[in-house]
């Protein structure tokens, strides 16, 4: 509700910057509320004495007292992420905003963006994992573009740790050496136990290397660990599988 449509309903006249009306909360024979409204809130003030909770109160019995509701924080669009075919087309993209969300959306062949899902899903920079022998699969697209700076072969499935792992996707990484980095949280560890269980007998080596002092590989970085760092952990977990 707005001032102005409280003292429309209440036959207010309008008095300077406000508006003069009956008072709802008693008999009132000379109008004695005020209404007005500023930076965007209702003002109500009895210059009868009645307190302001008996006007609002006396407003919400005849429905002229509604809580505004607070307007939805647009999202921003902050980063998209491409998942192609194999030839390098683009089928869908990810995108992240802010507050922190995502959404998929795929092209509508005119130049535009449809937001809904793909019925066809692939794993993240699939050119690059069909060409690669030793794969990094992380959570995020944001994992995979940091190893990607450091020089490795990354790739994720849209969805987060929730995602189904497609047998599509088994596939694609068969005959690979194939590297299972979790996110440091229960659910990070659960998919990697779901992709590791579906990736036996089909990956030529499979290796899962956690990092104790850091949510993710990006954060990992981020506290100063360098490309040789990940390089000995990954070796010393294909050594043992050997």
């Amino acid at each position: 509700m707005t001032a102005e449509s409280i003292a429309a309903a209440l036959n207010a006249r309008r008095s300077g910057s406000c508006w003069m009306a009956k008072c709802p909360a008693h008999d009132d024979r000379n109008p004695s509320l005020s209404i007005r409204e500023t930076d965007g809130k209702v003002l109500l003030h009895c210059h009868a004495g009645r307190a302001q909770r008996d006007v609002i109160a006396a407003l919400k019995s005849v429905g002229l007292w509604q809580k505004r509701s607070a307007q939805p924080r647009r999202r921003e669009i902050v980063a998209t992420y491409d998942y192609t075919d194999e030839a390098g087309e683009i089928l869908y993209q990810v995108v992240r905003t802010r507050p922190k969300g995502f959404f998929q959306r795929r092209p509508d062949g005119h130049g535009g963006w449809i937001n809904k899902k793909s019925a066809r899903q692939v794993l993240y920079r699939l050119r690059e994992v069909i060409e690669a022998p030793i794969v990094f699969v992380v959570e995020g697209e944001r994992d995979v573009e940091t190893l990607r700076t450091q020089g490795f072969v990354a790739t994720t499935n849209a969805g987060g740790a929730e995602a189904a792992w497609l047998p599509e996707f088994t596939e694609v990484l068969a005959g690979r050496e194939v590297i299972l980095v979790p996110d440091n949280d229960r659910p990070g560890r659960e998919r990697v136990a779901r992709i590791a269980r579906a990736l036996l007998g089909h990956s030529t080596r499979l290796v899962i290397v956690e990092f104790e002092d850091a949510k993710d590989v990006t954060e990992w970085f981020e506290k100063g660990h360098a490309d040789l760092a990940l390089i000995e952990i990954v070796e010393r977990g294909l050594a043992a599988t050997a």
